[in-house]
């Protein structure tokens, strides 16, 4: 370049957290050589460059790239043919100039190795070092070290490249965690012969603390489980992770006593989480027999159960929330379910839904959903109460996760 002055960069490099235009970057730069096996040698030898790439058009015609440590260059050495108009550019001044942090170690190392330099790095009127050296063939380039501004852009393009790849990576390792969450929630459910049921986790991000699970409970019953954990993010995930694992293994121990379940599953979760972490949990065991429902609320919100478009709200509050204290003092209800009654166990994600004018969807609202619908299958009436919520805040972001399990028993 004509004029090497390096606070030229600070108006040439602008540092861009994500490319949003189509790729468009400087491919080579050409030096004309004699030589084109010696000038290899010399600039990787005794420059200390990489060998970029071969071309070879014909078997008469080869040239070859070569590039700086960092590989942010490439230079093009072409051999030229004497009798050429390029072949007179051989020995003059390239016009380009390399940019090196340590000028003064570069010159030292180079010089040591034979390379020509034209003086030792000065300090022109513009600030930080420069020098010129020469390739075999008598090309010249500037070398130019970092002054104080150089350094500032250097640091700061250093500092946007380490973001960036811990972006990646938590980007990544949040997709793996999003995957693996995934995976917890039940993959298959007991068929049933008097109960149409389904459920559904939409988290707010990508993975929460919210959680639903049917538990095979042997002997025609099934466990109905909706869960939420207190806080947000990998955090809850974790968390809830944790009780997952507690409630499916415990299941297995103590499968027709809820109580002992619940309580074993409390145990676990509070001498397995800090003092000020809990858990809201709704489960109910239905019996497939008898269509009996036997339940017990741990805090959690009070599910709706429709009889004939009525709404039956008996199924409050049995018991302190889970992980606060290390023992679980928990009633069992019991219901009796008919042919036509829907049940619908939620988490607050679903009624403290907002929208643009900060209304809550409430309670009414999902109420009035579920008569309007209560004729459908449970799939398609789960999907229409996912439908309204998201219809009514479709100008809010999401604030909560949104899990909801709807049962309808046709016995």
């Amino acid at each position: 370049m004509n004029d090497p002055r390096p606070y030229r960069l600070q108006e040439r490099i602008k540092l861009v957290p994500e490319r949003k235009t189509p790729f468009f970057s400087l491919q080579h730069v050409t030096v004309f050589v004699r030589d084109l096996d010696r000038s290899i040698r010399f600039y990787i030898d005794q420059l200390g460059f990489t060998h970029a790439y071969d071309v070879r058009a014909d078997p008469d015609y080869r040239w070859t790239a070569v590039a700086p440590p960092d590989g942010t260059a490439v230079l093009a050495l072409i051999p030229a043919d004497p009798n050429s108009e390029e072949y007179k550019l051989i020995g003059q001044h390239t016009n380009v100039a390399f940019l090196t942090e340590d000028i003064t170690t570069t010159f030292n190392e180079w010089s040591e190795r034979q390379v020509r330099f034209q003086h030792p790095p000065q300090r022109p009127i513009w600030g930080g070092l420069f020098t010129v050296f020469e390739d075999i063939d008598g090309n010249s380039f500037g070398l130019v070290g970092f002054d104080e501004v150089t350094r500032q852009i250097e640091s700061q393009k250093r500092e946007l490249a380490a973001k960036l790849e811990l972006e990646r990576r938590a980007a990544y390792e949040m997709d793996i965690a999003k995957q693996v969450q995934a995976r917890l929630f039940p993959q298959t459910q007991p068929a049933l012969r008097t109960l149409d049921y389904s459920g559904v986790c939409i988290q707010a991000r990508q993975v929460g603390g919210d959680y639903y699970d049917f538990l095979d409970l042997g002997e025609q019953r099934v466990g109905l489980v909706v869960g939420d954990v207190s806080g947000k993010g990998i955090a809850a995930a974790l968390m809830m992770a944790g009780l997952q694992a507690s409630l499916r293994s415990q299941s297995a121990i103590a499968a027709d006593q809820p109580q002992t379940l619940l309580r074993l599953a409390n145990r676990l979760f509070y001498e397995n989480t800090n003092d000020n972490s809990y858990a809201t949990l709704f489960f109910a065991e239905y019996d497939d027999r008898s269509q009996r429902l036997r339940y017990s609320n741990c805090g959690h919100l009070t599910p709706i159960l429709l009889r004939s478009g009525e709404r039956v709200g008996a199924l409050e509050s049995t018991s302190t929330v889970l992980g606060l204290f290390d023992d679980l003092e928990s009633r069992i209800g019991e219901v009796q379910l008919h042919s036509g009654d829907v049940f619908l166990i939620y988490t607050d994600g679903i009624t403290e839904a907002l929208n643009e004018s900060g209304e809550e969807f409430g309670t009414e609202r999902l109420l009035s959903t579920l008569r309007r619908s209560s004729d459908l299958p449970a799939k398609k009436l789960l999907e229409m109460v996912i439908d309204e919520v998201q219809k009514f805040s479709s100008n809010e972001q999401q604030r909560d996760d949104m899990t909801l399990i709807v049962a309808k028993c046709f016995g």
